[in-house]
């Protein structure tokens, strides 16, 4: 696995009058989860949007880097996973139906998809779930089937915007299982959240409040330099709302 770093400087972005980045510089390199943290209107997905393209900046940059060297971002976006908020998937495909989809888009070998679509399904716990469309699949087995396709391919960057939000606690377990079968591959993955528990299971995090970014580091650092138990304590002295 190469080593990708995806480098946001001074990036600014504002909707009509409204300002939605002011000016945020940060760092992401492979091998990390990465927890992108802040309340609604922070400025998640707008910064997700930013890295993908889907947006163009008002102001600074956006750079991926592959061994050191910048490259293209139309060349590597081949390389990138996105699951967004919004509902991505096929109802009437039951989650087989989707993962053999995705194997014949990706051309996944045959030996090497019977051996991935066995691990995610095991650690995804869908197995008894194969002939289920997606559209009767719960919340939490919807945003885990999502990630398990996204994972098919694998890719070297996964951007997840709030993936678990709505998502009950035990598939939110066994989402993270799959989350860290990913950084095993040496993947970056970086996924934001709304929920400050998920912070301190980050290996790293930007914690970002209406457009600004308010630190970034380990979590266990931030926490103890800003003299907080938790995150919660660290928006709540800050006056942010936080949505359980």
């Amino acid at each position: 696995m190469n080593d990708i770093e995806i480098r946001i400087s001074n990036v600014s972005k504002g909707f009509k009058n409204t300002p939605a980045l002011n000016g945020v510089s940060m760092n992401f390199h492979s091998g990390n989860l990465y927890g992108v943290i802040g309340p609604a209107g922070a400025g998640k997905t707008t910064l997700f949007r930013l890295m993908l393209r889907l947006l163009g900046t008002d102001g600074g940059d956006v750079t991926y880097f592959n061994d050191g060297r910048a490259v293209d971002f139309d060349d590597f976006r081949q390389h990138i996973a996105y699951m967004p908020q919004s509902q991505s998937l096929y109802a009437d495909l039951s989650v087989e139906e989707h993962l053999d989809f995705f194997q014949k888009l990706y051309s996944i070998a045959p030996d090497e998809y019977r051996r991935k679509k066995a691990e995610l399904v095991n650690l995804a716990r869908l197995d008894k779930f194969l002939d289920m469309p997606a559209g009767n699949l719960s919340g939490g087995m919807y945003k885990k089937l999502g990630l398990m396709c996204a994972l098919l391919r694998s890719p070297k960057v996964m951007l997840l915007d709030e993936p678990t939000n709505g998502v009950d606690p035990i598939s939110r377990r066994e989402f993270w299982n799959l989350l860290h079968a990913a950084l095993q591959q040496g993947i970056l993955v970086i996924m934001s959240t709304a929920y400050m528990d998920e912070a301190e299971r980050c290996s790293q995090v930007v914690l970002m409040e209406n457009g600004n970014v308010l630190g970034v580091g380990e979590p266990r650092d931030l926490l103890k330099k800003n003299r907080c138990a938790n995150f919660d304590e660290f928006f709540l002295k800050r006056g942010g709302v936080q949505h359980a």
